[in-house]
């Protein structure tokens, strides 16, 4: 096992690079980024950081310098042998071949796109621009970047001894959080904590303690590098990225209705079983539900992102219901802000009436909240999104509107062509 604090200790980033491989990424990544290039490959697109805490000065904790090193060695980075036959020959989901040759040649020669990086105040303006299957994986190590050197800049002051005592103070805190897990029947839980880690070396620790701790209850990460590094399932499905996208590109209100639902038909084509997953709150999800055509009432299950999460699954098993299935045999993923204590409470709620899955993210692999004078790693929301396709500017509304982006007038629009009415405010943590 990684001494994680003498490593930090050492300071040497060449060790350490914060992103070590194109598959040190989430999952649902790879897959969505294989149905567009299959559905719409020469799409122009925009992705733009988007830091919701703007009390965390990020230009004055990073090094521009650091910064721009870092991202330049992603772009350096190609698929490795060993990767490239992971993907290729590995089986996700109870399938071989997930990942078809045309799209695996593709992805073997690809090199990241240009950046672009300005420092306005206190923050960074950093923007991906070119074909849609290239940008989009700009995503996750952009922020994983941004999210280690912000945590290195915090450590660069501290000893050695107190180094030491500052992880051990965290991996005190993860494992006491395992104990609580293991008491929860049935549970099924994995690590989503990717693109908000502390670091990498810390979310392989995580993952790790997870395994031995939970054991057949732990079923995987969606870190792919960590997945195949660990021999265990790499997990996920798709996200918000690809309404917004093809939302952005219908012409006229009736094409921006059904777009959403154009997203899962192609899906529908491409996957079956745990795959089909439905992320319905892009535009919220009772609005998303009541339209929705019968047939995705089949699929597997669905994700809650935003809003209340008891609240939306009570809504998807009515919805179940309504449309003729057994909410029992229905899968719930539960997957924002979650920490321990939000888990047990929905589990023991849950339990039983469908059945559950819990992605942890950022407060499994990012949580060292008051082990850091001034609270300096104290997590914070930093977000990666598609703000444009063909210059057209994209929108989400979430089911909490403080998630909401893009243009004000879009927006209204957007929420007239959807149906959302008032919507409650709840605290964006991570």
């Amino acid at each position: 096992m990684q001494d994680i604090a003498t490593r930090v200790w050492n300071h040497k980033w060449k060790i350490d690079p914060i992103v070590r491989s194109l598959i040190d990424t989430d999952f649902y990544k790879l897959l969505m980024c294989q149905s567009v290039f299959r559905n719409r490959p020469d799409t122009q697109v925009t992705f733009s950081l988007i830091n919701r805490s703007a009390h965390v000065p990020l230009a004055r904790l990073i090094d521009e310098g650091e910064l721009r090193e870092q991202l330049d060695h992603v772009r350096s980075l190609s698929l490795a042998r060993g990767e490239s036959t992971w993907l290729r020959g590995n089986t996700f989901y109870g399938k071989r071949q997930m990942f078809r040759p045309d799209f695996m040649e593709w992805f073997e020669a690809l090199r990241l796109p240009p950046y672009d990086l300005q420092r306005v105040g206190d923050q960074y303006e950093l923007t991906f621009e070119g074909a849609w299957p290239e940008v989009m994986l700009w995503e996750i190590p952009a922020l994983a970047i941004l999210m280690e050197l912000r945590s290195r800049a915090t450590l660069a002051d501290m000893g050695r001894f107190e180094l030491q005592v500052l992880y051990a103070r965290a991996m005190t805190r993860v494992w006491e959080k395992v104990e609580r897990l293991r008491q929860l029947p049935d549970l099924r839980l994995a690590d989503f904590g990717t693109r908000r880690r502390h670091s990498f070396l810390w979310q392989d620790w995580c993952v790790q303690a997870l395994r031995e701790g939970l054991g057949k209850n732990f079923a995987g990460t969606s870190n792919c590098l960590v997945a195949k590094n660990r021999d265990l399932e790499a997990i996920g499905t798709n996200a918000h990225e690809l309404p917004m996208v093809y939302s952005a590109l219908a012409d006229g209100d009736a094409a921006l209705a059904r777009a959403p639902y154009d997203v899962l038909a192609d899906w529908h084509e491409e996957h079956e079983g745990n795959l089909r997953i439905i992320l319905p709150d892009t535009y919220g999800t009772p609005g998303f539900l009541e339209r929705a055509p019968d047939w995705l009432a089949g699929w597997t299950g669905i994700r809650i992102d935003s809003g209340d999460p008891a609240e939306a699954a009570e809504t998807a098993i009515a919805w179940w219901r309504s449309r003729g299935e057994d909410p029992t045999t229905k899968l719930i993923i539960f997957s924002d802000g979650l920490d321990v204590e939000l888990i047990e409470t929905l589990h023991t709620r849950f339990h039983g009436r469908v059945r559950l899955s819990f992605g942890w993210g950022t407060l499994l692999t990012n949580d060292f909240r008051g082990l850091a004078p001034e609270d300096g790693l104290a997590p914070f929301s930093l977000v990666c999104k598609a703000v444009a396709a063909e210059g057209r500017p994209t929108v989400k509304l979430s089911d909490n509107p403080r998630k909401a982006m893009g243009p004000k007038g879009e927006v209204a629009r957007y929420k007239r062509v959807f149906g959302v009415g008032a919507q409650e405010a709840l605290e964006v943590v991570v």
